[in-house]
């Protein structure tokens, strides 16, 4: 079992936080998750917080390495320890599921919520689906795990999930194995293992990655509409801003394992705090109006996980760095404050300065 240290509040929050009692459906709590190495200590997830409801989604943004799907592995008990020569993860602080709190709880108990209260959609769907068993017998799997039912009745929950998600002939494509689905098909048929146990959390990691546009909006539009059936809480893990823009009510910006920014998906997008989500914003290509320059990345690269840079962990590559004094950002890590009611950020510059740069010389150009 894993080794657990409970640790104080959420960054910026009163220490008394850590010992109150859950108000939301789902809350995490200072949540730190790093990795040994022979190069040193891995800190893929160094210190975040943030709660979600049922019936809401939270869009959970930035590059690859900012610690995004490690955050999913940990609320579903995904990472265990030193099996196969791989060493311990190293996991602290506290997540609250419907009032069970999962990293101090028991892996059993754990593992009979996983699949059936919380889910998830990963990434590569041909790498999760076992390619030795057919969709049906996976699917039925996961429904029999957590129900006293026979094969009958297990094959037809998987038909009806698979007809639910829109694989067309679900009686006799049950019987098919993942290599003869199309990599929309085989995404379908994902979140109809994910769902088929009704999970009041559904976590969906880069749900549209490598799928053509059209069927992006199409598995977009059915987890929309399995989320309005089933009344769950859905995490939209995602590099593309588009997607988040679509599917998330809240919105959560991660860099170097931290959140840099948190809040309402309308607040983010339209009056955002953080010099790294600015970046972020102007990268995004527009279609609803004639573009003549080209895309502005984000210069640089991101940081290394095991040698943060000291102060703020973007200032490296902030255009903005030398604006607060005597070089702040280079020498302490700015905590998450709340710059308006629901909408936080983790930025050393005057909340006047940023409105300032960002009415003057960001918005306009976006």
């Amino acid at each position: 079992m894993t080794e657990l240290h409970k640790t104080g509040a959420a960054v910026g929050e009163p220490v008394a936080a850590a010992s109150a009692a859950p108000s939301a459906f789902l809350e995490v709590r200072d949540l730190k998750v790093h990795f040994p190495t022979d190069d040193g200590l891995v800190k893929s997830v160094d210190g975040l917080s943030f709660t979600l409801e049922k019936g809401r989604t939270l869009g959970i943004v930035g590059e690859s390495g900012s610690g995004k799907s490690v955050t999913s592995l940990g609320i579903l008990g995904l990472h265990t320890a030193g099996q196969y020569g791989r060493r311990r993860a190293q996991l602290s602080g506290e997540i609250w599921l419907n009032g069970t709190e999962l990293l101090s709880a028991d892996p059993n108990e754990v593992r009979r919520l996983r699949g059936r209260d919380m889910a998830m959609i990963f990434q590569d769907p041909l790498s999760a689906l076992h390619p030795y068993y057919s969709i049906g017998k996976q699917i039925m799997e996961a429904y029999r795990v957590h129900n006293n039912v026979d094969k009958k009745v297990a094959r037809k929950r998987a038909i009806e999930m698979l007809d639910r998600v829109g694989i067309p002939q679900p009686d006799k494509r049950v019987d098919s194995y993942p290599h003869e689905f199309s990599g929309g098909m085989r995404q379908r048929a994902m979140i109809a293992m994910a769902l088929v146990n009704n999970p009041e959390l559904l976590i969906a990691d880069e749900p549209t990655t490598a799928l053509d546009v059209t069927v992006q909006a199409q598995i977009l539009d059915l987890i929309r509409d399995l989320q309005k059936e089933f009344g769950s809480a859905v995490i939209m893990i995602t590099h593309d801003l588009g997607v988040v823009a679509e599917m998330a009510d809240e919105l959560l910006v991660m860099y170097g394992g931290r959140c840099v920014e948190r809040g309402t998906a309308e607040k983010v997008f339209y009056e955002p705090q953080h010099p790294y989500t600015w970046g972020l914003l102007g990268s995004m290509p527009r279609i609803d109006r004639e573009e003549t320059d080209r895309l502005v990345p984000v210069k640089g690269s991101p940081p290394s996980l095991i040698n943060l840079p000291s102060g703020c962990a973007f200032n490296p590559r902030c255009p903005y760095a030398d604006i607060p004094k005597d070089q702040i950002t280079r020498s302490e890590r700015p905590d998450l404050r709340e710059v308006a009611p629901g909408h936080f950020t983790a930025c050393h510059m005057s909340q006047e300065e940023r409105t300032r740069i960002w009415t003057e010389e960001i918005a306009p150009k976006l």
